[in-house]
């Protein structure tokens, strides 16, 4: 198991989509945030969700369908080395490659751009988590239903900007029809970005929401599984 994290690890850094969702994330920061208040509660947020959706909906199950595709998993499955390790790995590698994402965000924010730093840690933590869970959830039945690695990029990228658009990542939510904002607001990347900001501007994030995202993580989840195939 540890020979194949490294393997993988290896692997990923070599990945140009690795690369992307560590840079995209923060231009965008870089870029938005030399003309924001100190105080602000809301790009930071929007930068940490696109940073863990582009990872969630993009890299992972890109990589899974191209494993299976080349027939990686099959091949897996004749050896010590289960499939079902490869998943975990990979798992644990691209929840590493979202909290580098988020921290390298936080380190710009605060250091570089002043920006407003929460002061509770555990909600944020919380929050991260279950929005992480419910974007991965989304990536591996991407991954369980695309044909091959070329199939989960395009629908990964697909349900990407329709996502980040209703979750306000492209257009501020009060800018937006009041009920297109309702609706992106019960999104797994809305109960994330919205969740996140109301960490920001030093409250809880909503219960219901928290429970919002939990629900995709397991329901979507189990449908992953119900669909994944190894070859």
């Amino acid at each position: 198991m540890t020979k194949l994290a490294v393997v993988e690890l290896k692997l990923l850094t070599r990945e140009p989509g690795a690369v992307f969702s560590l840079l995209i994330p923060l231009f965008i920061l870089v870029v938005f945030g030399s003309s924001i208040e100190p105080g602000d509660t809301v790009l930071l947020p929007m930068a940490l969700a696109i940073a863990v959706g582009l990872v969630g909906l993009y890299l992972l199950p890109t990589t899974m369908a191209t494993y299976r595709e080349r027939g990686i998993l099959r091949r897996l499955s004749t050896t010590p080395v289960r499939p079902a390790n490869l998943l975990v790995v990979q798992l644990l590698l691209q929840l590493v490659l979202a909290l580098t994402a988020c921290g390298l965000l936080l380190a710009v924010a605060g250091t570089v751009l002043g920006a407003h730093l929460p002061t509770r840690v555990l909600p944020g933590v919380l929050t991260f988590l279950f929005g992480t869970a419910a974007m991965f959830a989304v990536g591996l039945l991407i991954a369980a239903l695309a044909p091959n690695g070329r199939a989960a990029n395009g629908i990964g990228v697909l349900l990407y900007f329709p996502m980040a658009y209703l979750a306000g990542l492209m257009q501020p939510t009060d800018q937006m029809p009041d009920m297109l904002a309702r609706i992106g607001e019960y999104t797994p990347l809305g109960a994330f970005r919205q969740s996140m900001q109301d960490v920001w501007a030093g409250g809880a994030p909503s219960p219901l929401l928290l429970g919002v995202m939990a629900a995709y993580a397991v329901v979507i989840s189990v449908a992953a599984a119900r669909f994944f195939r190894w070859e």
